[in-house]
Order: structure tokens, then C-alpha cells, then sequence
């Protein structure tokens, strides 16, 4: 009994600070961004909203965070049908070269993020796209398209057969099965990587370093160009609009597939 006990209070240690751990940096950096002085510092020299109050009132943030929004939207877009359907087909039919497919499609997954903005930044330019947003989104969404593929695999190993066979049995013609069948067996596999998709690319740096300029620049370049100067507590409230942003798209992904459906699935 007594074996158990201390190995209960060891478990419950390790996840204590394991939790610490992870918890302080944020902490850290949400109590940072109150204060009132003209440095990072924790604990904060006094508390004000004066930082959250500027941050607000530059244009270029407000600018930067909407191109961040567009560019994310634009990269979920196209890997919701794109995702969804390499997904199905990879793992559900048995169409030639199946495996070659696969890995096909995680390579971008396995090349070094550097390489990848540098090469879509030469092909943009040839085919002359670069500096519209939109192709960093197209970009951002060839990079982290494994983590959609993942998500909806998921679902797709979790969907019995014997639905859409019934259903093609019923008259149901193959597209009706998979808007009435299919389709809304995997979509908390849809919904999940969807949002992984948005997160990723409102976060995404160094591809998009090299796909911007003067005009189109997202807020992850922003932060980067803004560091390069001078280091204020303004750039804690970015990070806390982050922290935000994150926490909505867990708290949306609990609402519309639920935490526990979502860890299974892992």
C-alpha cells in the first residue's frame, strides 16, 4: 500500500511540474504584457493596458493580422477538398501506386522548411504570382497538408464499410453516398485537420518570409521585422493575441468534435 502510494505522489509530481513546465513560459509572457513600463520584464512594473492600447492603434498590425487571417482562410480552402480526398482515396481504395502516393504526399512534410519557401519563392516569381497573398497561402497549404491528410485518415480508418454499402444498395448513386454517407462520417477528422491547418498557417515564419514583401506582410514577418530593432512589451500583447487565438480554435475544435473524440483519434 505504501509502494503505491509513493509511486501515486512520484506520478502526481512529474505531472505537476510537467504542467509547471509548460504553463510558466505563458504565464510569463501574458503577465509581461500588462505592464507599465517601456520594458519586458516579469513581474511587471505595475499594471496598464497601455501596450494593448497601441498595439491596436498601429496600422500596420491591424493590416498584418487581417493578411495572417486571409492567408490561414485561403490555406484551409484549399485543404479541405484537397486533404479530404487524397485522404479517402489513399486509404480506402486500392489505386495503383498506392504507397508511392503516400509518401508522395508527405514529402513536403520531410523537406526542410528553408528549401521549400525558397523554391516556391523562384517558382512564384517565374510564373509571376509572387506578391499577391493568396499564392502564400497556396504555399503555406502544400507545406502542412500531411497534418490534414493525418486528420481525416483517422476518420477514415474509423468508417465501417457497410454505411455506403447499404446506401448504394438503397439506389443512392456513389455521389449521393459521399455527401450523405461519407462525407459526414469523417468530418470530425475534416473539422480537426482543418483547424490544424489554420493554426499552422496563421503561425507559419520562414515560408513566408520568403513570399512577402513590403505590402503583403503577415504578422509572424511582422513580429520578426519588429524584433530586429527594438524589443518592447507590445510584442507580449502580440504574443497574448496568439495565445487568444489558439485557445478559440481548441475551444471551437471541443465544440463541433470534442476533446475526447479528437484525442482518441490520435
Amino acid at each position: 500500500m505504501t509502494g503505491a502510494r509513493g509511486k501515486a505522489i512520484v506520478l502526481w509530481g512529474l505531472t505537476a511540474l510537467s504542467l509547471v513546465t509548460l504553463s510558466l513560459p505563458t504565464l510569463i509572457i501574458i503577465g509581461a504584457s500588462f505592464t507599465s513600463g517601456d520594458i519586458i520584464q516579469f513581474p511587471p512594473d505595475g499594471f496598464s493596458l497601455r501596450w494593448y492600447e497601441r498595439l491596436f492603434g498601429l496600422e500596420s498590425f491591424k493590416g498584418a493580422l487581417l493578411r495572417s487571417f486571409y492567408v490561414s482562410a485561403v490555406c484551409t480552402a484549399i485543404a479541405i477538398p484537397v486533404g479530404t480526398l487524397a485522404a479517402l482515396g489513399t486509404v480506402r481504395y486500392r489505386i495503383r501506386f498506392r504507397r508511392a502516393l503516400q509518401v508522395y504526399l508527405l514529402l513536403p512534410f520531410t523537406i526542410p522548411l528553408v528549401v521549400s519557401g525558397l523554391g516556391m519563392m523562384i517558382f512564384f516569381g517565374e510564373i509571376r504570382i509572387l506578391g499577391s497573398l493568396w499564392p502564400i497561402g497556396l504555399a503555406l497549404c502544400v507545406i502542412n497538408l500531411p497534418f490534414m491528410i493525418w486528420a481525416v485518415s483517422a476518420s477514415v480508418n474509423a468508417l465501417d464499410d457497410e454505411l455506403e454499402n447499404a446506401a448504394a444498395n438503397c439506389g443512392a448513386p456513389p455521389v449521393q453516398v459521399f455527401f450523405t454517407v461519407t462525407l459526414p462520417a469523417v468530418m470530425p477528422g475534416v473539422i480537426t485537420g482543418a483547424l490544424l491547418m489554420f493554426i499552422l498557417a496563421f503561425n507559419e515564419f520562414l515560408v513566408s518570409l520568403f513570399l512577402v514583401d513590403s505590402r503583403t506582410v503577415t504578422l509572424p514577418v511582422q513580429i520578426y521585422n519588429s524584433i530586429r530593432s527594438v524589443i518592447t512589451p507590445d510584442l507580449a500583447a502580440i504574443s497574448v493575441v496568439y495565445i487568444l487565438i489558439a485557445l478559440a480554435a481548441v475551444w471551437l475544435l471541443d465544440r463541433l468534435v470534442g476533446l475526447e473524440i479528437f484525442l482518441r483519434s490520435k
